[in-house]
């Protein structure tokens, strides 16, 4: 472990979520301001995309404590966190109830249906808020997705207490735009989009991270390093956090202080990481969709 070598209190670039590790560079800060405004304002609708490994959990999971921190008793809010959308309709009405902490009805769609129309009222009656996230949302059947449009049928009030947030990865949008779910995207009231990281965010993010592990003074990696480690991950924050864990794994073997490019390159080519053409998309970074 490298962790003594380098000066480090803790492994700076694991692949799991900790809020002590979140940095919040430009896209990831524009997104999850945009987030928040959309559900104070309770828009209704929103959809956020991002390729594979920009942090779109991350952002989830933090909007989610950011809410809940938030909240007061005369705007109370709830939240239901769905991970793992590929369900069948039951099975989804069966993790929603469970994330809203709220026992069963009968097994029946008609039953839970009821049960989450009472669920809407009651968080009316107390000016509340009710959001529902969706990870992963690229991966919804078709009949999943309708069963969303129709929950959001249910919140007929004038001020949405749903909130229903979908995020996955760009093939979302291919989804949406079906001719069949044309209804379910005219309601998309807000849109976001997660990029990869620029040089200058890349390096913010490595430096910070390392420090926040306990890092005094400069980072271990060279400049030269640095830029390596960007061109090879295409400022992919969960390839950088994999090349970096690996690179200062060599350093320390290698008794290096300093990681240059060749380390990196070492470390990438040891992972399989061959760095491809940058990630674009046509897609405006934010975009607030007005329903007319």
């Amino acid at each position: 472990m490298y962790l003594a070598f380098y000066g480090l209190e803790r492994e700076p670039f694991r692949l799991n979520p900790d809020p002590r590790f979140l940095h919040l560079a430009s896209p990831h800060r524009n997104v999850l301001e945009a987030m928040l405004g959309g559900v104070s304002s309770r828009k209704g609708l929103q959809v956020s995309v991002g390729p594979i490994g920009t942090g779109k959990t991350t952002l989830l999971y933090c909007l989610q404590q950011i809410l809940m921190h938030e909240a007061v008793p005369e705007h109370p809010v709830r939240t239901a966190f769905i991970v793992n959308p590929v369900l069948t309709s039951l099975e989804f009405f069966e993790m929603l109830f469970d994330e809203l902490e709220v026992p069963p009805p009968a097994k029946t769609k008609p039953a839970y249906l009821r049960a989450f129309h009472e669920i809407l009222c009651e968080g009316h009656g107390r000016n509340g808020t009710l959001l529902l996230i969706i990870d992963e949302a690229h991966l919804l059947s078709p009949a999943l997705l309708e069963e969303v449009r129709l929950l959001l049928n249910l919140d007929n009030y004038a001020v949405n207490v749903l909130q229903v947030l979908l995020c996955g990865q760009p093939e979302l949008l291919t989804l949406l735009a079906r001719p069949e779910f044309a209804a379910l995207k005219q309601r998309v009231s807000v849109f976001t989009r997660l990029r990869p990281l620029t040089l200058v965010e890349s390096r913010a993010y490595i430096t910070e991270r390392m420090h926040v592990a306990g890092l005094r003074g400069e980072v271990p990696f060279t400049t030269p390093g640095l830029e390596e480690i960007h061109r090879r991950s295409n400022g992919v924050p969960r390839l950088m956090n994999t090349i970096c864990d690996r690179a200062l794994a060599v350093g320390c073997r290698c008794q290096m202080h300093k990681i240059s490019p060749d380390v990196v390159s070492e470390a990438a080519d040891d992972l399989s990481i061959i760095a491809g053409p940058p990630v674009l998309s046509t897609v405006p970074a934010i975009a607030s969709l007005s329903n007319g």
